[in-house]
């Protein structure tokens, strides 16, 4: 957003996550100049017409949601374009924005499985009503961004509520952008640089939110993490479930809810994830898996098969790694049931290349008896590679805080 601002927008709290990197490195081809230094990095915009033809292949590397938002604004653009990205990524279904966006009136070519490489012919867009098929924040954001370029406005209905960080930002950088229930209305509009901070990502804070739970005696305080409503469904989630969290220190950055989240040891309740939890909970089932190992009795997920096409299948490596540790699993096309307690034993996790299993794995080692080797770990640095580096301080450290 920041690159098709009008000015300079002052970035604080950026990811060094990969699939940042990757979104940063298709900017650059695209004209946009971006400089870091230290905590902040610095965007000029270029507006919404001032983005140059890149001169070679834009690669999102294994970020589906870099693919999936830039092809809304290369939607919007006078010239062609290609979008592709690793082996991984050019395995993820594609044919869910390129649908839309052609109703709008970009012209895109797909490999023959609806997968990247996207080849994409910008231009004149026009307003569209569509009532997206799943529960998706990248598609419903890729269409709010090529909404920017259309001719009237841009309509989106979602199934389920999902993510809502593009409303928002869109919302704070000026553009019109309203929710009536599960409809979404954008104008055409430019957006105006600002100074944005970036809240600490929750997804990656569940990891050591989990490590509380579980740990005999633990406990963690996380600092300045985003707990807007639709991403911070978790916390919730658990409460009901039985387990000790505390918010405190809240404020606002942005338009997104940010607080410090106190997390203690706890027992919980077997628990049902289903219908409307899953779109709010989708990058945290992993972990809720590791923790259903240690609930008493059977906790299921079900509506989830939209995890069977992330980076890896993430229901069945998820209970493939469950039962390499000796828990109770059983998996269902559209989710899993676990149940607990159980005694993990080390074992050898193979993570498919996937970051969220790494993450979710390393944190179930933490209790198991025994080692766990976690084989392709560095798929961690994803989206979170400071996640060892922390996960040893904690370990280490008395106060028990990170940020």
């Amino acid at each position: 957003l920041a690159a098709i601002a009008e000015g300079k927008s002052e970035i604080r709290g950026l990811s060094t996550g990969e699939d940042v990197l990757s979104t940063a490195a298709c900017l650059r081809q695209l004209g946009v100049v971006i400089e870091s230094a230290g905590a902040v990095t610095v965007v000029a915009g270029r507006g919404l017409r001032g983005l140059p033809p890149p001169q070679q292949v834009l690669d999102a590397g294994n970020s589906g949601t870099t693919m999936r938002l830039l092809a809304g604004i290369l939607a919007g653009q006078p010239f062609e374009s290609v979008l592709d990205g690793d082996a991984s990524l050019r395995q993820r279904p594609m044919r869910r924005i390129a649908e839309p966006l052609q109703q709008m009136g970009a012209k895109i070519q797909l490999s023959e499985k609806g997968t990247a490489p996207l080849r994409i012919s910008g231009g004149e867009l026009r307003g569209i009503r569509y009532a997206i098929p799943m529960a998706s924040a990248q598609v419903k954001s890729c269409l709010l961004l090529a909404g920017l370029f259309a001719e009237g406005e841009t309509e989106i209905i979602e199934p389920l509520p999902t993510r809502d960080h593009t409303e928002r930002m869109l919302a704070y950088l000026g553009v019109p952008v309203q929710r009536q229930g599960k409809r979404i209305r954008v104008q055409p509009a430019q957006p105006l640089a600002a100074p944005i901070v970036v809240p600490g990502d929750f997804s990656s804070a569940a990891y050591f939110i989990a490590a509380a739970l579980l740990v005999p005696d633990g406990a963690v305080t996380i600092r300045g993490v985003g707990v807007n409503p639709t991403r911070s469904d978790l916390l919730h989630f658990l409460e009901q479930f039985g387990a000790n969290i505390e918010q405190h220190h809240a404020c606002e950055h942005n338009r997104e809810a940010v607080a410090d989240v106190l997390v203690r040891h706890s027992t919980l309740q077997p628990f049902t994830a289903a219908g409307a939890d899953i779109p709010l909970l989708i990058d945290e089932i992993p972990i809720l898996a590791v923790l259903a190992t240690q609930a008493e009795g059977t906790s299921r997920i079900r509506d989830a098969g939209e995890l069977r096409v992330k980076e890896s299948d993430r229901l069945r490596t998820v209970a493939e790694n469950l039962r390499r540790m000796g828990a109770a699993v059983i998996e269902h096309d559209d989710g899993l049931d676990i149940t607990g307690p159980v005694a993990l034993r080390g074992a050898d996790i193979e993570t498919y290349g996937d970051h969220r299993i790494a993450m979710a794995f390393s944190i179930a080692g933490l209790i198991a008896q025994g080692e766990t080797r976690i084989h392709g770990a560095s798929a961690a640095a994803v989206s979170f590679p400071e996640f060892f580096e922390l996960l040893r301080r904690l370990e280490e450290d008395a106060n028990n805080e990170v940020g």
